[in-house]
């Protein structure tokens, strides 16, 4: 009976439904492992090695032992010194088995000493078959982790057989990017969120000046169906003003062809020191959801929305203004002068006269011969070649003569 009323406490009702609905505000991201040992396996899930790169197994044999640095790299050691069989690129992850094995790590560019003359040049190599669980021939009795086997194929090539815990963590969206161009992924990579967008990061802001920001989402062609409507949240709730607009917010799919798109126009209603959280989830059906947080600063406030279109606005009102004053002056100048100065043509135009005499000034002309016109052949092209006469000229001498004078 304690018991039941205890349960019935109007307190403890309180706290259990404050707690029903934390849980179901929580939603779980897929953000991308904080190193490159993780793989996405056929079922799109997210399996995360990175607590054990760099742990070591090892397996005794006859004469010499072969250690597994897990996601760094192969070797045999023995009394006479170290032989690496390869070592982890970052280029090179897991790929998917078959049978009992799992995954796949290749491991590249061991040493060259007699094996200079192997496939591509990349000296020794080695594959590591990872099983998740427990090896098949109970190597690993009471181990959570060992080597079930080793087979070297030859001098420059080794196959071995490892037996790790495999935990399926979040189920992505295999895939699906969102990045600031259509063909960037600099928040979404894969269906997995990016370092710098997991949560608030001040290196990662957008500044005040920055009134809006258009993010583009894509998705294989024959998954984009899954995507469903974004949902925004801000924290703080008050003093950021965000409207999302944009094909996205209608639920168009997304495709790597079509890319929809998600336009936010933020406003700074209330400045503070603190930057703003936007967080953007985005549901897709039969998946985790992505999530990711964008972050705006807010240094002062911007008290009207079209603040930042306002002197544009007045730029290009007045810009028509001075174009139909133009207009209808030059078109009440030419009919004037045509009507009333006798003037045809382009001549007829305002501003002509003194457009030619710059024109003029520019050129040049007025200066160097003078053109002499005959009057009575009324050719005003023609240039004498005659001597001047003594009256008009004064004394000729022979020493004055210049070819070419008018």
């Amino acid at each position: 009976m304690r018991s039941v009323k205890c349960c019935l406490n109007p307190i403890f009702i309180i706290i259990a439904v404050a707690a029903v609905l934390s849980q179901s505000l929580t939603v779980t991201s897929v953000v991308v492992p904080k190193s490159n040992c993780y793989v996405l396996d056929n079922s799109s899930r997210l399996l995360d090695f990175s607590d054990w790169v760099g742990v070591p197994f090892a397996h005794e044999g006859k004469d010499s032992d072969l250690v597994i640095r897990f996601c760094k790299d192969v070797e045999s050691r023995s009394q006479t010194g170290y032989v690496d069989f390869g070592r982890y690129d970052k280029y090179n992850y897991f790929v998917a088995g078959s049978g009992h094995v799992y995954l796949v790590q290749e491991f590249y560019n061991g040493d060259l000493l007699n094996c200079e003359h192997t496939f591509d040049k990349m000296g020794r190599t080695a594959q590591v078959n990872i099983i998740c669980g427990n090896c098949l021939n109970g190597q690993c009795k009471g181990q959570q982790s060992c080597i079930c086997n080793v087979t070297y194929e030859s001098t420059c090539r080794v196959i071995v057989d490892l037996a790790i815990p495999c935990e399926n963590q979040a189920h992505g969206f295999e895939g699906f990017t969102v990045g600031f161009h259509p063909r960037s992924w600099e928040i979404v990579y894969n269906g997995l969120t990016q370092l710098g967008f997991e949560k608030s990061h001040r290196d990662f802001s957008f500044s005040t000046e920055q009134p809006h920001v258009t993010l583009y989402l894509t998705a294989i062609a024959f998954q984009s169906n899954l995507v469903r409507k974004p949902v925004v949240k801000i924290f703080p709730e008050n003093g950021l003003e965000v409207k999302v607009s944009g094909s996205g917010v209608n639920g168009k799919p997304p495709t790597t062809l079509s890319p929809s798109t998600l336009l936010l126009d933020w406003r700074c209603v209330k400045a503070q020191n603190s930057p703003y959280e936007v967080k953007i989830s985005i549901p897709v059906e039969g998946y985790e959801p992505i999530e990711f947080v964008l972050t705006k600063m807010c240094e002062y406030t911007q008290n009207q929305e079209e603040d930042a279109t306002r002197g544009w606005a007045i730029f290009g009102i007045i810009s028509c203004i001075l174009m139909v004053s133009s207009t209808l002056f030059c078109c009440v100048g030419f009919i004037y002068k045509t009507q009333m100065g006798s003037q045809h043509g382009i001549d007829a135009l305002p501003g002509m006269a003194i457009l030619s005499a710059c024109l003029e000034t520019v050129s040049g002309a007025g200066q160097g011969y003078s053109r002499v016109v005959d009057v009575n052949t009324g050719s005003a092209n023609e240039v004498s070649w005659e001597r001047p006469s003594s009256a008009a000229q004064g004394t000729w001498t022979p020493s004055e003569s210049k070819y070419g004078s008018v």
